[in-house]
């Protein structure tokens, strides 16, 4: 059975600043987002419509906002609503823990919306082109999960060969689950949907598979984490994560239909 290493999570400290290792793959997030969105611009599709990297930079503002203050809310409000509802204080005390994707998502969601509108381009258009660069901000965020020894695997048979015991946590074998999500909603999704998008599509199809794609990766991924341990498992014996992925199978299934069958006819790649 392996051991998880003891990693300090303060990467640097210089006197009183102190760096610690999950800012440090937040900023890899959108440094690779940064890098990958601009090549998405340059591609006949977006570059015909007169995208560039000054509106990537900006794309980049307005999701840090987003995903920001929607992972905080979706934290507040899926996870722990009833202490917050007394606790009110502590909402954007974000410096104290609790992050939710699914929460970081609808923001993200909401700021691209917004950005369409301020710059009057249809906003599946700019969740199409965001779409594929989202991935690998996501396995960033589980390397950081897997360097504080958090958001731990369920229990695993020690003699499973990459079986791991969290010490900070318990001494059970447990899966490594933080690896398990950074290899499928993470480097997997971003091959798959990299690929998908390497071609012109139908305005809403990227999108679509995007969340499709997510939620399936993120479902299968939650059979193998611990459940959060003030939550427990809910109705059906799924855990929070595997609800909230649900409605994103449905929604992104139901956009890459509707997308699909508006485009039908149309040129490959004509916007629909």
């Amino acid at each position: 059975m392996l051991v998880h290493p003891y990693i300090d999570p303060v990467a640097v400290k210089i006197g009183p600043v102190a760096i610690h290792w999950y800012g440090l793959t937040y900023l890899v997030a959108f440094g690779l987002f940064l890098w990958l969105a601009s090549i998405r611009v340059r591609r006949p599709q977006f570059a015909s419509r007169g995208w560039t990297r000054r509106d990537v930079e900006d794309l980049l503002f307005y999701g840090v906002v987003g995903v920001v203050l929607g992972g905080r809310l979706g934290y507040v409000i899926f996870y722990k609503a009833s202490y917050y509802a007394s606790h009110l204080g502590e909402v954007f005390a974000v410096w104290k823990g609790g992050m939710s994707f699914h929460g970081g998502l609808v923001g993200v969601i909401v700021a691209m919306a917004v950005f369409a509108w301020v710059r009057k381009r249809p906003v599946m258009e700019v969740w199409d082109l965001i779409a594929p660069c989202v991935p690998t901000g996501l396995a960033s965020g589980r390397v950081g999960n897997f360097i504080n020894g958090e958001l731990v695997g369920r229990t695993a048979d020690p003699s499973l060969p990459w079986a791991m015991q969290f010490p900070r946590f318990d001494s059970a074998a447990r899966h490594p689950s933080q690896i398990y999500q950074f290899l499928l909603e993470g480097m997997l999704l971003f091959v798959l949907l990299w690929w998908y998008a390497s071609k012109p599509r139908h305005r809403g199809q990227v999108s679509g598979a995007f969340l499709v794609g997510y939620g399936v990766c993120r479902f299968i991924a939650e059979y193998f984490r611990e459940p959060d341990n003030f939550l427990g498992l809910l109705s059906l014996g799924l855990t929070m994560g595997q609800w909230l992925s649900l409605p994103m199978i449905a929604a992104g299934a139901i956009m890459w239909a509707w997308a699909t069958r508006r485009g039908a006819g149309l040129p490959e790649g004509a916007a629909a």
